[in-house]
């Protein structure tokens, strides 16, 4: 018998960096591990306390770009656990039928999605892996939802942090950058070590350490080369809170890079 919301193979006897963010941002979906691992981070770093909020407020204000673009599918990968203001509930506040593919790895993550969408015939959420873009793409749920020969919107909020490996992280954008048909976007947000400083990098590795979660810190080159043939859309490449801003911020935390291009 599992705990509630999960199915075999979820894992609550450690941390999940989706349920670290979710408690976070104030959400419920989180274990005792989850919470350990979070609270050690928000005492020893404060800029730990607003990442997950850059983050959420770049995903929506990249969204409402993109259907305001004309973009009516998006591929979430990476999705995390839902919070305020999911994507569909973006997409779906300007069009009804537009459709949406969430996918995360974490099987809590995304039985609480499937839970949210059980009535909404446009959105699903399917548990697969980033690292396997191949049977993401072709993925019968993931197709029935996504006609990848329109535009389409890949969203890709703080996933490639993960990939220890940067030449597979590359890779894995390029096999989605690929699947893409002119017109479509990528959107994404990443880690970057340029503003870190060496007490932050230490800390940072210690908890890496203690949790088992890794985390890659890139520079910006290694970043803006996720977008390699695509055409930037202004500003470009910017600490999260600076991407087309609609309302007064707090001053960036640095360690958050976010943009957004279109395949030509």
């Amino acid at each position: 018998m599992t705990e509630r919301g999960t199915r075999p193979g979820a894992r609550l006897d450690a941390p999940a960096s989706s349920r670290i963010t979710d408690f976070s941002l104030g959400g419920k979906d989180n274990y005792a591990p989850d919470r350990r691992t979070a609270l050690r981070a928000l005492e020893a770093l404060p800029a730990a306390r607003l990442l997950p909020r850059e983050n959420r407020k770049f995903m929506r204000r990249a969204v409402r770009y993109l259907v305001a673009a004309g973009i009516r599918q998006f591929l979430d990968v990476g999705c995390g656990l839902p919070g305020k203001g999911n994507v569909h509930e973006v997409v779906h506040g300007a069009d009804p039928a537009a459709t949406v593919v969430y996918i995360d790895n974490d099987p809590v993550a995304v039985v609480h999605f499937q839970a949210l969408l059980h009535a909404v015939p446009t959105a699903t959420a399917v548990c697969a892996d980033a690292r396997d873009p191949a049977a993401i793409l072709t993925h019968p749920e993931v197709t029935a939802l996504i006609d990848f020969t329109r535009p389409v919107g890949v969203l890709m909020f703080c996933v490639l942090s993960h990939f220890a490996d940067p030449q597979r992280a590359h890779s894995t954008v390029a096999a989605f950058r690929a699947a893409m048909a002119p017109g479509s976007h990528l959107a994404l947000s990443d880690f970057t070590d340029e503003a870190l400083t060496d007490r932050e990098r230490e800390v940072s590795a210690e908890l890496m350490r203690e949790s088992g979660i890794h985390l890659s810190f890139r520079p910006r080159d290694c970043l803006a080369a996720y977008f390699d043939g695509l055409e930037p859309v202004e500003p470009g490449l910017v600490p999260a809170p600076e991407w087309r801003p609609d309302r007064p911020y707090e001053r960036p935390t640095g360690w958050l890079l976010a943009g957004v291009a279109r395949k030509p």
